[in-house]
């Protein structure tokens, strides 16, 4: 029998009992239940495009199976695609990176923990924004280091600033992680912006770490990345979001030339590889026919955030900031509620419309907050905001 805590709880590790989950994944568990019962459950809930992945990469996978690509690769991943990944960086950022500083890895959650195993030490810690994403704070913990949740607001775009850094920084302090389109708020970070961040951390002695995940999904404009700026900064990106790969589990990270040798060990030791299938198929991802597809897609993300934010902050929900990028609406729902978490559950089971309580992203006004994400076509979000302004006539206080 395994050895118990006093509270009758396995005694294993304390990093493994001081790790969150996922409040959305009991959610969408209810919703799967309620659809299994004969429900037409509508998913605004899970970060995930509803579009599956893009016909040429599916044909590229499908070739490299069959051409038995299913060996391990080297650990920075195929050389062809760190090309590819740099000639991305060339034709859409003008940036010329040497392939040899590119990473790839298993999702953006691989390039997440080779960046945060090399850079935190126990009891050290990065700056994060709160809200944010929760698996990053999440990922400092299980190295034994920690995370600095700064509460932001509409005031800032629900970023941090050199203000903030400076108000917030400590001698615990090693860095700190932007997110540019973020989650859950899809606001963007201005390449004057990431600038004087990088120039108050450098300052400092810190590191910048970037998550630029949700390039490519940006609206009426090209986010900057933080490499145009400040060459020594970490970035992580992923072929999930802009790309529409994310089953397969890939991603990357560029990393300055001398950190490179210390995370291709990492990597060795904790992955060994990211998936080889996968990384040819994501070769195509540079294609004209592929790219043609993603941004039809981004255009089509465009429309329904385009709907579907006036139609909430008709109904009553305070979105004070206009997302320019991802597919989140992060909504103030105080108006309503004190509970988001009660405030989701009353309409995923009175009007089976599924989205995300705050709690998920942190801790500030976390209770008054939900996101919504547009990951569903035009006639369903209108059938959602039907549902959704029936059920705040029948929501009780």
């Amino acid at each position: 029998m395994s050895p118990l805590h006093d509270d009758n709880r396995p005694a294993y590790s304390r990093r493994s009992h001081e790790i969150a989950p996922f409040h959305v994944m009991s959610l969408l568990a209810r919703a799967q239940a309620l659809e299994q019962a004969g429900h037409d459950v509508i998913h605004l809930e899970i970060g995930e495009p509803d579009f599956t992945t893009a016909a040429p990469v599916v044909r590229a996978g499908q070739a490299a199976l069959a051409a038995g690509h299913t060996r391990y690769t080297a650990a920075r991943g195929l050389p062809a695609l760190r090309e590819a990944i740099a000639g991305f960086y060339r034709s859409h950022y003008l940036l010329d990176i040497d392939p040899q500083r590119i990473l790839v890895t298993p999702g953006g959650s691989g390039a997440l923990l080779l960046a945060s195993s090399l850079l935190v030490d126990p009891g050290r810690h990065w700056l994060l924004a709160d809200p944010g994403y929760p698996c990053n704070r999440h990922f400092l913990r299980l190295v034994e280091g920690g995370a600095q949740l700064v509460p932001v607001d509409a005031g800032t775009a629900y970023q941090l600033t050199p203000e903030l850094v400076a108000r917030h920084w400590n001698e615990h302090s090693v860095g700190a992680l932007l997110a540019s389109p973020a989650n859950p708020t899809g606001t963007v970070l201005s390449a004057a912006e990431l600038s004087r961040l990088s120039q108050s951390l450098h300052a400092r002695g810190g590191h910048m770490v970037v998550d630029e995940i949700y390039h490519g999904l940006t609206y009426g404009m090209d986010a900057a990345s933080v490499l145009q700026v400040d060459d020594s900064a970490f970035v992580l990106n992923s072929f999930s979001k802009y790309f529409g790969m994310t089953g397969w589990r890939l991603g990357w990270l560029v990393a300055p030339p001398a950190a490179v040798p210390e995370l291709e060990k990492l990597a060795q030791n904790l992955y060994i590889s990211a998936s080889s299938i996968a990384q040819h198929a994501a070769l195509a991802c540079f294609q004209d026919e592929a790219m043609a597809i993603f941004e039809q897609r981004r255009e089509a993300f465009r429309q329904r955030r385009d709907f579907l934010l006036p139609a909430l902050r008709e109904l009553g929900f305070r979105i004070n900031v206009e997302p320019q990028g991802a597919f989140y609406l992060y909504a103030d729902v105080s108006a309503f509620t004190d509970d988001a978490q009660a405030f989701c559950a009353h309409f995923l089971e009175t009007e089976h419309v599924a989205f995300t309580p705050g709690l998920d992203f942190g801790f500030h006004r976390a209770n008054q907050h939900v996101r919504l994400a547009y990951t569903q076509e035009i006639p369903r979000l209108q059938e959602a905001v039907e549902r959704i302004a029936r059920g705040l006539r029948t929501l009780v206080r």
